[in-house]
């Protein structure tokens, strides 16, 4: 494992590792559409924090009915440890001060009919299975989110891919170049390796893959037109047991930078795409929640009725076997 200044980590990517990024301005007519509509259809949003960024419970409850979602998993932290999965501490709380196993389960116990809850901890940790198993056995229908310093294909990760595979739920990988979920180039062996296994990928490095004409991977928001065939393109084409989760900034950055591309990709993987908000707002509209903004996006950009509620709905209802 690589020595990191943690003066300069934080200086370099701690907007990154909240997926906070400029210039993702919304087209006004996807801010126009009234909550009202958004509520005459189920949403799940497969992809919330509890304490995101200090918000808190109540404002939480607020923001995901506010933004029309009906069930939401809320995705948990591993424990602060000073490791170097961790980068010593700057990584705790999924870099973004979200909390536990507990406090998930807590909440989701607390409104059982709009959120449900997922199971996580740091994967070199001497205790981690046995901690992510046991909020599974409470009932986590999800591990993740998986957002550590460590090789994808390390063999700690390897033994959360086989926990996933005996308790056949989905694992949520956050996929950031020399930061997190290290080896995206080598990924494909995993979906090999473990075929049953259910992998949902998101995250900067994960959409700025899109198209073939990503090569330089610190480019983690690309802008302007994509070229289909990207690897991402390419891993879900051939493997079924992957899903795309288009949630943060750089999920809405992957629908605005070529609306007519994105529209063909949800085409191509209208089985495999969730929606996800990943959002750190209080609110759940305007022009700051980004939530907001995909679903919206989603609406605007899906090439059919069909494809729309697969991704705001069908898709994690199968997923989760709801």
């Amino acid at each position: 494992m690589r020595n990191y200044s943690r003066r300069n980590f934080i200086k370099q990517n701690s907007l990154a590792g909240l997926g906070v990024v400029a210039g993702l301005t919304m087209p006004s007519i996807f801010l126009s559409e009234s909550l009202s509509a958004q509520e005459k259809e189920p949403i799940i949003d497969i992809h919330q924090h509890t304490n995101y960024v200090n918000r808190t419970d109540e404002q939480l409850l607020a923001h995901q009915r506010a933004m029309g979602v009906t069930l939401t998993v809320l995705q948990p932290a591993g424990r602060p440890l000073d490791y170097g999965s961790t980068y010593y501490g700057v990584g705790n709380g999924l870099q973004a001060e979200a909390t536990g196993n507990e406090a998930c389960y807590n909440f989701s116990k607390k409104y059982p009919k709009e959120f449900l809850f997922g199971a996580n901890e740091v994967p070199d940790f001497p205790g981690a299975i046995e901690e992510i198993e046991k909020y599974l056995k409470l009932g986590a229908l999800f591990i993740g989110e998986s957002k550590f310093n460590v090789e994808c294909d390390s063999p700690e990760m390897q033994k959360i891919y086989m926990l996933a595979d005996k308790y056949d739920v989905p694992i949520l990988m956050h996929w950031q170049h020399k930061m997190y979920n290290r080896g995206l180039e080598r990924f494909h062996t995993m979906l090999e390796k473990y075929p049953n296994v259910k992998f949902l990928a998101h995250s900067q490095s994960w959409w700025a893959n899109m198209g073939k004409e990503q090569l330089d991977q610190n480019n983690i928001y690309p802008k302007g037109k994509v070229t289909p065939g990207g690897l991402i393109d390419i891993l879900l084409t051939k493997y079924k047991n992957l899903y795309a989760d288009l949630s943060a900034p750089s999920g809405l950055n992957a629908i605005l930078r070529d609306e007519e591309h994105m529209k063909a990709f949800m085409q191509r993987h209208q089985d495999q795409i969730v929606f996800g908000s990943d959002c750190p707002d209080a609110f759940g509209h305007g022009d700051k929640c980004t939530g907001a903004k995909i679903i919206a996006g989603i609406k605007r950009v899906a090439p059919s009725k069909q494809v729309e509620r697969k991704i705001l709905y069908e898709n994690s209802k199968r997923l989760l076997k709801l």
